[in-house]
C-alpha cells in the first residue's frame, strides 16, 4: 500500500478490537466508510462482543485465547486483506504481530506501549521511526508526529510530551498509600482502559511514552521531557533551536489521534473545534518526583540502557497494576514492584539487544518470580 492520497479505501486490521482505543477506532471507521474497512478483528478474549463487532463491520473475527494465541494476532496483522494494523492490544503481545506487519509490508498504527518500550530495537531493525509504514496513535506522540512535520532534526533542541497529573495530583502525599482503584480510574481527562488508566495515574505511562519518543523521533533521553499540563489541551511541544516552540493543541479526545493514524489529514476532525473566544487558562508545572516515583524509575532504567531491565520493569508494571486492581497490594506499592522488576530483568539479560524469544524469556521469569513474592514493601 501507498501512502494515503485522500482517495484509497484502507482495509483495517483491528487488534484489540473490544477494548477502549478499538472501539473509538471503530467510531471512526463508521465516519468514513468511503475511506476505511475493517476487514479483521481480533481480542485477547471477549468472544461474544467480537462476535458482535463483526457481525456489524462484515470483518473475521479472530479470538487469540480461542485461535492459537500471539500466532493468531500475527495471522491477522499479515493477512492479505488488510493494508493497515491498529495494534491496540497491551502488554509484549504487540510485539509480534507488529514486526510480522512491518515484515509483510503493512503499515503499522501503533497504539501499544510496550511493543517499542520493550522492542523498539527490533522495531527500528524495520522502520526509521514514524511515518507511513509506523503511525503514532497515542495523543502525545501523534502530536509530536505533526509538530515535527516540516522540520529538520537539526532544529530541535528538545521536545515536551505533556501529563494531566493524574486523578491525584493535588491529593496530599500521605494520603496516596489508601488511594482504590475506584479513585484511580477516574481519570480527569481522558476515557481509556483500566490498565492505561492506572499507568496514567502514577505517570508510568509518561515514563514508557519517553522511550517511544527515543524510538519514533530519534532523540536522546536528556532531549525528552515532561511536564504537567491539568487541562490536556496541549499534547505536545517542540523546542526549537531558535527558542521558538510549535505546539499541539486539541480538545482531549482519542478519537482525534485515532483517525489521524489511521487516515493522515485526509478527513475532517471527529471533535469539536476548540473556542478560542471562551477565556481559558492553561496551566503548566513541573513534575513532583516524590509524588511519581514510577516515573522516576522508569527514566532511571531507560537512561542506563538496559534494555533486559526495562522488558523486566514492563513486565513488572503489568502484575503490579493487576494487584492493585484485584487490592492485593496498595498504591504507592506499584513503584516498588517497578524497581524490583528493573532488577529482576537484568538478573536475566542474555544479550546486549534481546531477540523476541528473549524478551519472551525474560517477561516470564520476571512474572514468575514477582508472582512468589506476595509482599514486596
Amino acid at each position: 500500500m501507498v501512502w494515503d492520497d485522500g482517495h484509497v479505501v484502507t482495509r483495517v486490521a483491528i487488534l484489540g478490537a473490544t477494548g477502549s482505543i478499538g472501539r473509538q477506532a471503530l467510531e471512526v471507521v463508521t465516519a468514513h466508510p468511503d475511506r476505511l474497512r475493517a476487514t479483521v478483528l481480533a481480542s485477547r478474549r471477549n468472544a461474544d462482543d467480537l462476535a458482535v463487532l463483526a457481525s456489524r463491520f462484515g470483518a473475521r473475527a479472530i479470538v487469540a485465547e480461542r485461535d492459537g494465541g500471539v500466532s493468531a494476532l500475527v495471522a491477522a496483522a499479515t493477512a492479505k486483506d488488510v493494508d493497515l494494523v491498529l495494534v491496540a492490544t497491551t502488554g509484549i503481545d504487540g510485539i509480534e504481530p507488529t514486526l510480522a506487519a512491518l515484515e509483510a509490508g503493512k503499515s503499522v498504527a501503533l497504539a501499544n506501549k510496550e511493543t517499542l518500550v520493550a522492542g523498539g530495537h527490533l522495531v527500528r531493525r524495520h522502520v526509521a521511526g514514524a511515518g507511513d509504514r509506523l503511525r503514532p496513535v497515542d495523543g502525545e506522540h501523534c502530536a509530536l508526529w505533526q509538530c515535527l512535520v516540516g522540520t529538520r532534526p537539526e532544529e530541535v533542541r528538545r521536545v515536551l510530551i505533556t501529563a494531566s497529573g493524574g486523578p491525584f495530583r493535588t491529593l496530599p502525599l500521605a494520603e496516596l498509600a489508601g488511594v482504590t482503584p475506584e479513585l484511580a480510574l477516574r481519570h480527569p481527562t481522558w476515557r481509556m482502559g483500566p490498565k492505561i488508566t492506572i499507568d496514567s495515574a502514577t505517570l508510568t505511562n509518561k515514563g514508557f511514552e519517553i522511550v517511544e519518543a527515543r524510538w519514533l523521533y530519534d532523540l536522546t533521553y536528556d532531549r525528552i521531557d515532561v511536564v504537567i499540563h491539568p487541562e490536556s489541551m496541549v499534547h505536545a511541544m517542540v523546542e526549537l533551536a531558535d527558542g521558538s516552540v510549535k505546539a499541539q493543541l486539541a480538545e482531549p479526545d482519542m478519537r482525534l489521534f485515532i483517525q489521524y493514524a489511521l487516515l493522515w489529514k485526509h478527513a475532517p476532525a471527529p471533535t469539536r473545534a476548540i473556542d478560542w473566544t471562551m477565556p481559558r487558562t492553561l496551566r503548566f508545572e513541573p513534575v513532583d518526583a516524590t509524588r511519581y516515583p514510577c516515573l522516576a524509575t522508569v527514566l532511571e532504567t531507560a537512561r542506563s540502557g538496559d534494555l533486559s531491565a526495562m522488558i523486566g520493569l514492563v513486565a513488572a508494571d503489568e502484575v503490579a497494576v493487576d494487584r492493585f486492581l484485584r487490592k492485593e497490594i496498595a498504591f504507592d506499592e506499584i513503584a516498588v514492584y517497578l524497581h524490583r522488576g528493573a532488577t529482576l530483568g537484568r538478573a536475566h539479560a542474555r544479550s546486549a539487544e534481546p531477540s523476541l524469544a528473549e524478551i519472551r524469556h525474560i517477561d516470564a521469569e520476571v512474572r514468575g518470580a514477582l508472582r512468589e513474592e506476595p509482599v514486596l514493601r
